[in-house]
């Protein structure tokens, strides 16, 4: 229930919406271009992107610069855009495993097929903080990039086979072909739950659960994560691989309507964040082997953190137990970056009446107890029942 509309004076609404301009404005000593944004604020953008549901980096840039930086506006922003816009197609299933990779490691084995491949991460530097950036310039950023360009282009002159497109066979893949992976049983003849169109339910279907957690609110997630890991829960796994790159998309042929299958047609690519997680082993029912159960993760951009907060929350919610991240219905509503920003924002609108409720039952029993209290003892009781 996301509270999102009051209705009120109009003039001072719209006074307010023009402070709002001001106060963002006031002190600037240039505009803010949404390009910029989109490209040197890139993770945050993926963020919103991923939040919001909808990959557009240039619009996630636009909503950021009208929230001001706020991630939850701006998600909102997206997500209601999202809303107005028509399907015009489905796009066939993609594959993560044709994935252009520019970041590939695993936590779980040193030595992977095609090997580690660190991209580009803040995860080995140190955090502090480069004051070089308050005089950074155009031309600095020019000269660092043609430097880079030229290094990059000697490194390739060198190992030629660097220059080939970088795709890999899954770790996972290579677990389940020796036996020692669980197998996901297969739905690929149901059609899935949409999130966007059907409300939820619960239970739900693995297939709505993997929506709502791939639009869920970061760091809700990343808390519910943690409290798995750290006892409340059953949850604590090793990264069997993470992996960030580009992902072609298709679509069906217009023209076709008897089937989908095929390659379609190309229109594009997305930035996504994949990880699958290795988890606490179990005995298959049916052959007697025991094997390790995956967690999936899946989400816009490079949005690691969040992907593996996914990766914990699938596979916990695939456990029973009492845990918080066990409940299904806890966690895939309150990581509801909408629901639960405009549950909570919904205090600042107008309580007047229910408010005024309570007030006139506390000066009753005040009132009261008052009255008692000039006749003789004051009644405790009474004022604990009548207590809000």
């Amino acid at each position: 229930m996301a509270y999102v509309a009051v209705t009120g004076g109009q003039e001072a609404i719209a006074q307010a919406e023009k402070l709002i301009n001001y106060y963002r404005l006031k002190d600037a000593a240039f505009e803010l271009p949404v390009e910029a944004i989109e490209k040197q604020m890139r993770l945050l953008v993926d963020r919103i992107m991923s939040e919001g549901g909808m990959y557009s980096p240039d619009y996630a840039a636009l909503a950021l610069k009208q929230a001001e930086g706020d991630p939850s506006e701006a998600a909102f922003l997206i997500r209601a855009y999202r809303s107005t816009l028509p399907r015009n197609h489905y796009s066939l299933t993609i594959e993560p495993s044709q994935m252009r990779v520019i970041r590939r490691i695993s936590s779980s084995f040193r030595d992977i097929p095609g090997g580690q491949l660190l991209g580009p991460t803040n995860d080995y530097t140190h955090r502090m903080l480069n004051f070089s950036l308050r005089e950074e310039n155009a031309d600095d950023i020019r000269r660092f990039v043609e430097e880079y360009w030229g290094e990059a282009a000697m490194e390739e002159s060198d190992s030629p086979e660097q220059s080939e497109t970088l795709t890999f066979m899954k770790v996972a893949d290579l677990l389940r072909e020796q036996g020692l992976m669980k197998r996901t049983e297969s739905q690929a003849e149901l059609e899935p739950f949409d999130i966007t169109r059907e409300k939820l339910s619960f239970p739900t279907t693995r297939s709505a659960r993997l929506q709502a957690l791939s639009r869920g609110e970061t760091g809700a997630m990343t808390a519910l994560a943690y409290s798995s890991m750290r006892g409340y829960g059953a949850v604590h796994p090793t990264i069997g691989e993470l992996r960030v790159g580009y992902v072609p998309v298709y679509i069906p042929y217009p023209l076709d309507h008897a089937s989908d299958e095929g390659e379609g047609i190309y229109i594009g690519e997305v930035l996504l964040t994949e990880v699958e997680t290795i988890n606490s082993f179990t005995q298959d029912k049916e052959s007697g082997n025991v094997q390790f159960l995956l967690g999936y993760g899946l989400c816009f951009g490079q949005n690691e953190l969040k992907g593996i907060a996914m990766a914990i929350l699938e596979r916990s919610l695939e456990t029973s137990g009492t845990a918080p991240a066990q409940d299904e219905e806890f966690v895939l509503i309150h990581i509801d970056s909408v629901e639960s920003a405009g549950f909570v924002s919904h205090l600042k609108l107008p309580h007047y009446i229910t408010f005024q409720s309570s007030l006139d039952r506390i000066r009753d029993t005040k009132t009261r107890l008052d009255t008692k209290q000039k006749e003789g003892e004051p009644n405790a009781s009474e004022l604990q029942t009548s207590s809000i």
